[in-house]
């Protein structure tokens, strides 16, 4: 097992205080958005195995099989196929969504025929993979996840009492849910950029009247408003009101598929992907919008955000239970003086202590020399057949493989 040294990436959205304060240091006042742990190029994870650090991404390209196993590697090729993270929301990311994998290696081989740079502003696809992922909170966490069902979405705009608001409130009524919320999205997206930053500024100012009145969706309200003084103007506030609003609490989730819709707006959070960068925004940014391939992969499916909490299993493991292979997250809440638990040693894992302290051990070998100790946001990469065994009083996340 080898102790992770990883990177904190200073994003302008990222709080100045969770990661510190869990990591137990002193902020330094710059955002801190996300640590990356893991394989990834642009930010991999550093081991020391005696001969100085080495990038994790460099000792699995030495030898995947080994550090991997054979069946991962033939289920998924000789790269770690997941990015764990902590991920800390001090302000709104930007309303985005991701492309299945067929999506993906379309957009990816047609950018790379037109000879769009990898690293222009305008190129959707930096890979051809997909990037589905899962938020778990660890501190109280808001968001927004999929589309409310369009009667919903409607009472919400016409409660706001903006007369501009009134043509999306017909059409959320006019038609089959599906083709109801992609002509809204449509229309938004595609305003005139001077009315709608004046709907968005009159939207904003009924939103925080409201929010503070109190009513059937003043927490909902409430949120608009504050990401509208994040992107006054932005026509991505009218396209966040599509969408649930949703407040998580610690040991809550969210599993967002392809095409799903969704932003984090605050909290602290372990937050688990599939390997890719593949982002299509639909707004609440200044970064590039493309709207034909957005439509082209938004999934316009009406329905609740999809809480998932964890389901507990016979060893004390709770399992966020998501519909992909890729990657798995799990959870054990160690109690003192309870039983060394074994870890199954098939697959690649990721380990991040959360709370409290917990011991990795090798599980036939009781030798000091040979424990791992990790403190709330410390790591550790275990590859694929190495028996290892956790105690501890603690919380500790494990991320790995189905194959």
């Amino acid at each position: 097992m080898d102790r992770l040294t990883n990177t904190v990436r200073p994003y302008a959205w990222g709080s100045t205080t969770a990661i510190p304060y869990l990591l137990g240091v002193e902020p330094t006042g710059e955002p801190q958005a996300e640590m990356w742990m893991g394989a990834h190029p642009g930010a991999p994870s550093r081991v020391d195995r005696g001969i100085g650090p080495q990038s994790l991404a460099e000792i699995i390209d030495e030898d995947p099989e080994i550090e991997l196993g054979a069946d991962a590697v033939r289920a998924f090729g000789p790269r770690l196929p997941f990015l764990l993270k902590l991920l800390a929301a001090g302000s709104p990311l930007s309303l985005q969504v991701h492309p299945d994998l067929a999506q993906a290696e379309e957009g990816f081989a047609d950018e790379e025929r037109r000879g769009v740079p990898i690293d222009a502003p305008h190129r959707n696809y930096k890979d051809a993979n997909h990037k589905p992922e899962l938020i778990c909170a660890l501190t109280p966490f808001d968001g927004l996840c999929g589309f409310r069902h369009p009667a919903e979405a409607a009472d919400l705009l016409a409660g706001l009492g903006v007369d501009s608001l009134k043509p999306y409130v017909d059409l959320l009524h006019a038609g089959p849910e599906e083709d109801a919320l992609r002509e809204v999205l449509t229309a938004v997206l595609t305003a005139d950029k001077h009315a709608m930053a004046e709907t968005v500024g009159e939207a904003t100012a009924a939103a925080e009247r409201l929010g503070k009145a109190g009513g059937p969706h003043a927490e909902s309200y409430a949120a608009y408003a504050a990401i509208a003084h994040h992107y006054p103007g932005d026509p991505g506030v009218i396209a966040a009101m599509l969408l649930n609003y949703v407040t998580l609490q610690p040991g809550e989730a969210l599993f967002l598929g392809a095409g799903i819709p969704h932003a984090y707006l605050n909290g602290l959070g372990v937050e688990l992907m599939a390997n890719s960068d593949n982002v299509l925004r639909c707004g609440l940014t200044p970064k590039h919008v493309d709207v034909p391939e957005l439509l082209r992969v938004v999934r316009f499916e009406p329905g609740d955000a999809g809480v998932l909490r964890p389901e507990a299993g016979p060893s004390g493991e709770e399992v966020y239970d998501t519909p992909i292979d890729e990657f798995r997250l799990s959870r054990y809440v160690l109690a003192p003086g309870a039983a060394p638990v074994p870890l199954a040693n098939r697959t690649p894992q990721i380990l991040l202590c959360t709370a409290g302290s917990v011991v990795l051990r090798d599980a036939g070998e009781p030798d000091p020399a040979r424990q791992l100790a990790l403190a709330p946001g410390e790591s550790a990469f275990v590859p694929a057949g190495e028996e290892i065994a956790v105690t501890g009083e603690g919380t500790l996340f494990r991320a790995t493989v189905v194959v």
